[in-house]
């Protein structure tokens, strides 16, 4: 239902592809909620049609929060977000690790069969911040206010507070997938 279970943006926002339809995760690797709904939007993704452009969007609500931006595009510069995304959410969260300095990153990297002088490199990179200010300017775009949410196809938001649960929030983006799929 509009406006109970998913927002209207008021303006569209961007797509990467104006050929498939985009989803967009929007979470911060701070985020307790983002954590427990890790496994389960994850396994969700990948059931998803080739037509559907799936896409994570960190966000940090804070400037020291910055950082987490940047680790996770390092690691999907670096093609290691399947072998690290998931890890990233059980250091902070379940191991208690501080992944708060490059220092500190570079060494989870390497103890996770990454390499840390690259992941240095890549994590201050033009390429790295490029990303950074895009994702800032989706989550401002999307009106995001907490995270996890789900945008799709640069006009709709959903999100467990507006859907009831986290788990509901996918239901409501697969609603409004189909709808974009109709054109609406």
């Amino acid at each position: 239902m509009e406006g109970r279970n998913y927002l209207v943006l008021q303006s569209r926002q961007p797509t990467r592809d104006a050929s498939k339809v985009e989803v967009l995760e929007f979470f911060a690797y701070s985020c307790g909620h983002c954590n427990a709904f890790e496994p389960v939007i994850d396994a969700w993704q990948k059931k998803l049609p080739r037509e559907i452009l799936f896409r994570r969007i960190p966000v940090a609500f804070r400037e020291d929060l910055i950082i987490h931006q940047k680790l996770y595009f390092a690691i999907e510069t670096m093609g290691l977000v399947e072998q690290l995304h998931h890890k990233v959410f059980t250091a902070l969260h379940n191991e208690r690790r501080k992944l708060d300095t490059p220092d500190q990153i570079g060494s989870f990297v390497a103890a996770n069969g990454g390499d840390h002088v690259r992941l240095l490199q890549v994590l201050d990179s033009f390429g790295v911040m490029a990303k950074v200010r895009q994702a800032t300017a989706l989550a401002t775009g999307y009106a995001i206010e907490g995270t996890p949410s789900i945008g799709v196809n640069g006009r709709w938001l959903t999100s467990g507070s507006l859907a009831g649960s986290n788990s509901k929030s996918l239901s409501v983006a697969e609603y409004l997938l189909d709808l974009a799929r109709k054109g609406g």
